[in-house]
């Protein structure tokens, strides 16, 4: 492998026998609280068995592939090859500028990011981390040694944490903001005895030492980071918002209120909220959000839409985009719609095309590209229209050259009930999904986005109205793109 060709090439093998593999983890978390008593001079262990006995091995595991990675790369650096040698590893060369897009993704990140992220799995995580050199302080034993500069670009806030911040700032200015201890990766060549004090202590941190760690963050991100300017490439192209209302019909009524699962039969009704749901007491409500998006009439509406913006006088061959909540099964729901007997009037079905669970990456990203670029043969016309994309696809993609209609087919909610939702985090994502068109190089003058709202029989507002006007709010819209100071 990659590796193995560049200890090869740093003429380590004869100190390096066995060649260490990426660890496929990219962290330790701890347990923070101390079960049953522990007894000072003894082996007992603090977490009275809570804790994984594996963790610390996957620290030296992670450390040692750390110190080989870097120490391979110093020796390749003494090599001399000549102009015409093959196989040389980029680790050798210096660069006049490095640019790093979706940073994010190898900063400090936590469990829950990773497990709700299916797209970029944690191996390729730790591969991130270790090409960038976040933990080593020494610019010059990085892999990547840029001569001028190095960037990193990222639609996710960098703000919601100071460790986050801590290592943007290692990795941009080899400045080290405050509190190096808390470094994340730390972690992983401290004993289990300094990981059970710094776990013990630091819930024992003043409010002083936090408000100065933050606020050090804080002045570094005022200096060191800014927006896109996007203003000047956006004049002249206007979004425009529609939402098509559409009422549900008795039988529909009948199946919305039976999906609210775990709901007493005297509370369910059109206007209960996701606070309703409570998951402590049995609730589920995975089963209401996926019958909200299986409603026939909403079936019908993205048919009518669909339509209609093909009906429109230049855009009888435009290429419609169409995010789904992929958690509750809406792009399968909305993939049936369009593909299935038309059920709106329409002679023949929409159609469309999805990335399928099964596509390799090579399938998905040929499938993607036939929506940014335009047609240019027969095959390429007779294709469908429509792309359905989930919402995790909203982050990268590039579809503004081709594409200026999208439709949000139902409003995002991401949680269990009660309080578990995070609006700000929805709202983001539903604007990242618009993103992907209402962008610098849209070529149309107007950016047409498209919701879906379904209200009772009689008008009644329902879940639809409920999450539309949370994740279109003026606060919550401003908290999500970080326009605050």
């Amino acid at each position: 492998n990659y590796f193995e060709e560049l200890i090869s090439k740093a003429k380590l093998q004869k100190e390096i026998k066995e060649v260490p593999k990426l660890p496929s983890y990219s962290g330790q978390m701890e347990v923070t609280e101390a079960k049953g008593i522990w007894i000072p001079a003894t082996s007992q262990d603090p977490y009275a068995g809570s804790n994984n006995s594996n963790n610390q091995k996957r620290r030296n595991v992670t450390a040692y592939y750390t110190f080989i990675y870097l120490k391979a790369i110093q020796e390749l650096r003494k090599q001399t090859f000549k102009p015409n040698d093959k196989g040389v590893p980029f680790e050798y060369f210096e660069w006049e500028r490095v640019i790093v897009d979706e940073i994010h993704e190898s900063l400090c990140t936590t469990k829950a990011e990773v497990a709700e992220d299916k797209t970029f799995k944690e191996k390729n995580r730790r591969a991130g981390r270790e090409l960038l050199g976040i933990t080593e302080k020494d610019i010059l034993k990085r892999p990547l040694i840029f001569r001028k500069s190095i960037f990193g670009l990222t639609g996710t806030p960098l703000l919601d944490s100071s460790s986050r911040v801590i290592e943007l700032a290692s990795l941009m200015g080899n400045t080290y903001v405050i509190g190096l201890s808390s470094h994340w990766r730390k972690l992983e060549r401290e004993s289990s005895r300094d990981i059970f004090l710094h776990n013990y202590l630091e819930p024992k941190q003043s409010r002083e030492v936090r408000k100065n760690i933050q606020g050090k963050c804080q002045e570094y991100l005022n200096v060191a980071c800014c927006r896109n300017k996007t203003g000047e490439e956006m004049d002249g192209i206007d979004k425009l918002d529609h939402v098509r209302v559409v009422r549900m019909t008795s039988e529909e009524k009948k199946l919305y209120l039976k999906s609210q699962s775990g709901i007493a039969p005297d509370s369910k009704s059109l206007a209960i909220t996701p606070a309703d749901f409570d998951p402590s007491s049995g609730h589920d409500i995975t089963k209401f959000l996926k019958q909200n998006a299986s409603l026939p009439s909403r079936g019908k509406e993205l048919l009518r839409i669909c339509r209609e913006i093909l009906s429109t006088k230049g855009d009888e061959q435009t290429k419609i985009v169409i995010f789904t909540d992929g958690r509750i099964g809406a792009g399968d729901i909305a993939r049936k719609f369009l593909c299935e007997n038309a059920t709106d009037g329409g002679s023949d079905p929409i159609g469309c095309t999805w990335l399928d669970v099964d596509d390799s990456i090579e399938v998905k990203n040929k499938k993607i590209s036939w929506y940014q670029s335009g047609d240019a043969t027969e095959e390429d016309r007779a294709r469908p229209r429509a792309l359905v994309l989930h919402f995790e696809h909203a982050a990268g993609l590039n579809l503004q050259t081709e594409c200026h209609n999208l439709i949000l087919f139902t409003p995002l909610y991401v949680g269990e009930g009660a309080s578990t939702s995070d609006p700000v985090s929805d709202a983001s994502t539903e604007l990242q999904a618009i993103g992907r068109v209402f962008r610098a190089g849209q070529t149309h003058h107007e950016v047409n986005v498209y919701r879906i709202e379904v209200q009772g029989p009689n008008g009644e507002e329902c879940l639809d109205g409920q999450l539309i006007r949370r994740n279109t709010d003026d606060e919550t819209v401003a908290m999500a793109i970080n326009a605050g100071e």
